[in-house]
């Protein structure tokens, strides 16, 4: 963290950290998408000193539902609930192939 956030107390950094956690593993880390880091960085450098529990609470809150969110997709994905598969079967098969040294065909890759 730095000494950047020295004026939060550890529940803010906490929250913080999951905060940007989430968002990179939901979101993503590429280039074009690192405005969405950006703005969590700058607001909680704004509100460093400002000891007020809503915007923590906020953050915390959309790191909930930012995962919770991922986390039915996945759900929905599992029970086969009128979605697409194609991708996430290639994906299992190429994971199940690789964890026995072998290599899908070219019919599979994508």
């Amino acid at each position: 963290m730095g000494s950047s956030f020295q004026g939060l107390d550890r529940t803010g950094k906490k929250v913080y950290r999951n905060l940007l956690k989430a968002v990179m593993k939901h979101i993503g880390k590429e280039e074009h998408k690192s405005h969405f880091t950006d703005f969590i960085k700058q607001e909680f450098r704004k509100n460093i000193n400002s000891e007020n529990p809503q915007k923590l609470k906020l953050a915390h809150d959309y790191t909930t539902y930012l995962n919770s969110v991922h986390h039915h997709k996945d759900l929905l994905f599992s029970y086969n609930i009128a979605v697409d598969r194609s991708d996430e079967m290639k994906r299992v098969l190429g994971k199940s192939a690789a964890s026995v040294g072998l290599r899908l065909p070219d019919v599979y890759q994508s």
